[in-house]
């Protein structure tokens, strides 16, 4: 039988965590399924003679070696000989993260990408859930100062965000007074911003819920460490097995099947005291891994399968 080829776009392997990263824990399945997996860095991706070609190398993952991964060849690689290629690099999402959803749109109708680069682009990870913004505590997108005096002053106690950014980078909580040099330096710095009302129940912990191909398939929670309100696993949170409500369901629900319609195939949604918190993970939903230590329940089976690996 001859192997299906899964190309990954990612940060460079040895840059990942084995232990709790997704790229690898859904590499193994496909290689459990007798794909091949070729990586490549966005840098290394080019249009060349009207094709999408990569710079990179064919691996192999395994949890049991010494070195999680073994670089088998380096060779360039015609992305449109793969059958699956999977998105994969941390943002910000910038104009580099931008441009490499160009380039693969010329593939996107021969090879199946997750998440498709069109639909990348439209779900801002930030910015979509305002369509969903009555089930989120009270939240603004600006660049105005003017405005985020306002919302302090009417909510005490705000979290400001990057509209961009990830994995809890450049979160802060304005409690007291507003610093309206550090806001104006924040606003120069990242333009447009999130501003939401800060909701004290995150320390016990937000939920992450885990959505594929427009159905809620696991959910965990994370809890901050001590003397934070981070619940990102990057910035020290601990996770823990959970359960969702009746209106967490719900609102997953309706934004799961929105997410399908969006041709958004994998996603991670958060909840911070049964409140969408505006983060809805497009770009490189991770979690699995995770989810599989405190479930023993491979969601990586699921995400294959629905793509008919």
């Amino acid at each position: 039988m001859t192997s299906k080829i899964v190309a990954i776009q990612g940060n460079h392997p040895s840059e990942l965590n084995p232990k709790s990263d997704s790229s690898v824990f859904l590499a193994l399945e496909a290689q459990s399924r007798n794909c091949k997996i070729f990586y490549y860095e966005p840098k290394d991706l080019s249009i060349i003679n009207d094709k999408v070609l990569a710079k990179g190398y064919y691996i192999e993952f395994s949890y049991f070696n010494k070195s999680f991964f073994k670089i088998i060849s380096r060779t360039t690689l015609n992305l449109s000989k793969c059958k699956y290629l999977l998105i994969r690099q941390d943002p910000p999402f910038n104009l580099e993260y931008i441009s490499t959803t160009y380039i693969l749109d010329k593939i996107k109708d021969k090879v199946k990408i997750v998440n498709n680069p069109t639909s990348i682009r439209n779900v801002s990870e930030k910015l979509y859930s305002t369509t969903f913004q009555k089930y989120m505590p009270d939240t603004i997108f600006t660049k105005d100062i003017t405005e985020i005096k306002k919302f302090f002053k009417k909510n005490k106690k705000i979290v400001i965000k990057p509209i961009h950014s990830y994995g809890g980078n450049d979160i802060h909580l304005i409690e007291k007074k507003i610093n309206k040099k550090m806001i104006l330096s924040f606003i120069k710095k990242h333009g447009h911003i999130m501003c939401q009302k800060f909701l004290p129940k995150v320390k016990f912990g937000d939920k992450r819920v885990f959505l594929i191909d427009g159905r809620i398939c696991g959910v965990i929670s994370r809890v901050p460490k001590k003397g934070s309100f981070l619940s990102n696993m990057g910035k020290g949170a601990i996770p823990i097995a959970a359960k969702l409500t009746r209106k967490e369901k719900k609102i997953s629900n309706l934004i799961a099947k929105d997410l399908k319609k969006n041709n958004i195939y994998f996603s991670g949604i958060d909840f911070i005291d049964q409140k969408l918190n505006g983060d809805i993970n497009v770009t490189s939903p991770t979690g699995l891994k995770t989810f599989y230590d405190l479930t023993n329940i491979n969601l990586a089976k699921n995400f294959w399968k629905g793509l008919g690996a």
